[in-house]
């Protein structure tokens, strides 16, 4: 009975490990296109054509909009911002929820702790993300005062990390 128990706890770590492992050789963009929760992210990443930056070396930080994080948005903002000729500009809000670095939850709840409750976290738009803790979750603020929630923490990708929130930040105009 006892070499059974282990046998069976053996498969199991044998498969996480490799379900690990696949999930590590998926970059960021494989990731999000893997996932039924951002289907609205990989539709605005391929219209500002970013497929090819985000399959890039890294390592990229992403904050990672749902589906219904987008329809908080006012109503027609998402159908402009994927017109061809607001390419630009839906690529500056797509890449101001990119930091540059791995920065898994640890790191941020790390880098939190040493600014004294929040740490501010410079997007590769070049605008200012400030994140937060409150009610036990992180809290990202864009720098117009919008508020997003992380709600699912460290997805790994081969070329950074994920983390899903539950708005769409926007840089300053």
């Amino acid at each position: 009975m006892k070499s059974i128990k282990n046998a069976t706890l053996f498969v199991a770590a044998l498969l996480l490990s490799v379900n690990s492992m696949a999930q590590n050789s998926k970059d960021i963009v494989d990731v999000t296109m893997g996932s039924n929760e951002h289907s609205t992210l990989v539709k605005a990443i391929k219209a500002a054509d970013l497929v090819n930056t985000l399959k890039g070396k890294g390592p990229f930080t992403v904050f990672a909009p749902t589906n219904n994080a987008f329809t908080k948005l006012p109503s027609d903002t998402l159908d402009n911002l994927l017109k061809s000729e607001n390419k630009s500009k839906l690529a500056g809000i797509l890449t101001y929820h990119v930091v540059a670095g791995n920065l898994g939850e640890k790191a941020i709840l790390a880098a939190i702790k040493k600014g004294g409750g929040k740490a501010v976290l410079t997007t590769v738009a070049g605008g200012k993300l400030t994140a937060t803790i409150v009610k036990d979750k992180v809290v990202v603020t864009d720098e117009n005062g919008g508020k997003a929630t992380v709600v699912t923490t460290d997805l790994t990708a081969s070329n950074g990390i994920i983390h899903v929130i539950d708005r769409v930040l926007l840089p300053a105009d």
